[in-house]
């Protein structure tokens, strides 16, 4: 309902987008896996989904000419003041989520930061800068609007549609990259455009601080010209090795703990492809010349005996179902990809348990070979959202309040973050999610219950009692340069998590992010529902764990970031079956503090006032508007703090 100045209502209606959509190209298991932006924007109903102003800041400019909205000392990255959009596009025209964000490590002021954008209607690489830490900051125009065509003899240019899934970085020399997803939709949602291409580029802000961008941007990988959806090149992360200390030219490889790199200012791309045979892969490439060229891919999820099932699918590798790759980079060059694999020997279904497991391999040339993966952990994943929230959100996970209410439907899932500890390059921490750990386990009434036989998610009891199952972040530490890490061998049961306030053992922490400080303290940002009714109502804040707990990594102190909790997301509301999306990571960098960089849903959303029988009321005036629970609708702007490590 709508609700403004002069009393006016109408109700939200709904808008249906067309018939063909990538989930009809998708096999199950990567239907489970692809991620929530790429499943959003390129859905068959995920174009075109449907829908009292408490402080309108975000519309109305102040002097400066923006919109910053700061509340407290959570300040608004995202400098743009809120567009007023049809109530049936709510979230279009107006989103940032999926957050990203890097400091330059020759200047500890230099932010750089990046988001999903949806300021032009659609979803494409927003970035922002700053220079003062993240007191102030500015939006600078990515120009990925077209890039060259790779295909020789037809036209020049590729036009997309869409982009996002960003990552940003800087190298040794003060140059700042961001990596961007770019894809086009297809008839189903652009009838002029048949093309269904996909592919990932690099841009380059060269030595100015992400204030501009090169053109065009570099590809990583693209699948050129194709009239279907797969294979999708999807979720792709980046790092650089900015290390300051280069070995000498002649050094080809990386020694585990050497005080130099071999590969000073290497760009390395993780992603995942989905493939017409059903399959999964991780692949990775790199740029020796500072992204002006990439390597031919390599695939990183080789063939291993920790994967058990290959669901038939006959491939090289039996690892042929994974998501969520991050690379990164010690201090003496050695690059590690970690990433979530579905084929462990619990997803054959011949017992209740509903575990999955986390790889990791490392590269010591570059990111030319990598060693067979190995083991960093097993984790339970989120539960299916349509089961325990009311058929919401059919086919994904989500993170359900505790109460017979049902509106916590925002895509979810758990994935895994990496970082070396800068002050000892033998110490490899991984940090990850987990729905059953130490606080939420059987004798507490959670309990896998395997697969639902209609999405392949997962199934727990406990899942909307009170006290019984949540979310934890959980940490497994390798000693000796990722060779074998703690949670290969530990039950998550039995694993440190981060979220040792005793609100915490009753509530879900997610999405988080995992940075060292430049002296060797350990911080972890993340959603949390441990403040106040949280739990119940499905509102969520944002806190950061941090230890000197070097090297079991059990003693943390939590510090709420937010500086009061944040109503569940409203944009991008469900249609036909999908959820309210809210991205499917949130970031963190630190040098002597840490910077969280999250998607906030505090700002309330506006739209001109409706007149009584349609149209808008004259002269033309703004309203908010709530969803039928009450709930006012809100917007999804992006939020940074800069605070001190809270650790033991």
């Amino acid at each position: 309902m709508f609700a403004g100045i002069g009393g006016s209502t109408t109700r939200v209606t709904s808008a249906h987008a067309g018939q063909l959509g990538i989930d009809d190209e998708l096999n199950d298991e990567q239907e489970r896996l692809i991620s929530g932006f790429a499943a959003f924007e390129l859905g068959k109903t995920g174009n075109d989904n449907p829908g009292n102003p408490t402080n309108p800041d975000t519309y109305v400019p102040r002097g400066s000419g923006d919109c910053t909205n700061n509340v407290s000392s959570n300040i608004k990255v995202n400098q743009n003041c809120l567009n007023l959009t049809d109530p049936n596009l709510q979230g279009r025209g107006q989103a940032q989520n999926e957050t990203s964000i890097s400091v330059d490590p020759n200047h500890t002021q230099h932010l750089v930061a990046s988001y999903n954008d949806y300021r032009r209607g659609d979803g494409t690489c927003g970035t922002s800068w700053s220079t003062d830490g993240g007191r102030t900051w500015n939006d600078s125009t990515v120009p990925n609007n077209f890039t060259r065509n790779p295909t020789t003899g037809v036209a020049p240019r590729i036009y997309w549609e869409a982009g996002g899934d960003t990552s940003v970085a800087w190298d040794s020399k003060g140059n700042a990259y961001l990596s961007c997803q770019l894809f086009q939709r297809g008839p189903a949602t652009a009838a002029d455009i048949p093309g269904r291409a996909s592919g990932f580029f690099v841009f380059r802000s060269t030595q100015n601080g992400g204030a501009s961008w090169n053109f065009t941007g570099r590809p990583v990988f693209e699948t050129g010209v194709q009239r279907s959806f797969l294979p999708l090149e999807d979720k792709q992360f980046m790092a650089i090795d900015h290390n300051a200390t280069a070995c000498p030219t002649a050094t080809a490889v990386a020694t585990p703990g050497a005080k130099c790199t071999p590969f000073q200012d290497r760009v390395y791309v993780s992603w995942t492809e989905f493939a017409p045979n059903g399959s999964a892969f991780i692949y990775l490439s790199y740029s020796s010349d500072y992204a002006e060229h990439f390597s031919p891919r390599h695939l990183v999820s080789l063939n291993s005996q920790l994967c058990a099932n290959d669901y038939g699918l006959g491939t090289a590798s039996n690892c042929n179902e994974n998501q969520f790759s991050q690379p990164f980079v010690g201090p003496d060059g050695v690059l590690y990809v970690l990433f979530n694999n579905y084929n462990n020997v619990e997803t054959l279904g011949n017992t209740p348990d509903n575990r999955n497991q986390i790889l990791i391999s490392r590269s010591f040339d570059g990111g030319n070979t990598f060693e067979v993966p190995h083991k960093v952990a097993d984790f339970y994943d989120l539960p299916d959202c349509a089961t325990y929230q009311g058929g919401h959100d059919f086919g994904r996970a989500c993170i359900p309040e505790k109460a017979a209410t049902t509106n916590s439907i925002f895509r979810a899932a758990n994935y895994a973050s990496g970082a070396v500890n800068p002050t000892n390059p033998s110490e490899v921490v991984v940090a990850f999610a987990s729905y059953i750990n130490a606080n939420s386990k059987e004798s507490n009434g959670c309990v896998p219950t395997s697969f639902s036989p209609a999405t392949g998610q997962n199934l727990f009891t406990g899942v909307k009692t009170p006290g019984a199952c949540n979310n934890d972040i959980l940490v497994s530490v390798s000693t000796n340069g990722g060779n074998t890490f703690t949670g290969a061998t530990t039950d998550p049961r039995a694993l440190p998590s981060v979220n040792t306030e005793p609100g915490q053992a009753t509530s879900s922490q997610w999405f988080q992010w995992i940075a060292f400080t430049k002296n060797g303290k350990l911080a972890v940002s993340y959603y949390d529902r441990q403040y106040g009714t949280d739990e119940v109502t499905g509102f969520n804040n944002v806190s950061l764990s941090g230890s000197g707990d070097s090297p079991t990594y059990t003693a943390w102190n939590v510090l709420r970031v937010t500086s009061s909790s944040m109503p569940l997301p409203t944009q991008f509301p469900e249609s036909n079956g999908f959820g309210t999306f809210w991205g499917d990571y949130a970031g963190l960098d630190a040098t002597n503090n840490a910077i969280p960089f999250w998607s906030d849903t505090r700002d309330p959303d506006l739209f001109a006032c409706p007149a009584t029988g349609g149209g808008i009321a004259l002269p033309p005036s703004v309203c908010g508007a709530s969803i039928p629970s009450g709930q006012a609708l809100n917007d999804e702007n992006v939020y940074v703090a800069n605070v001190s490590v809270p650790a033991k």
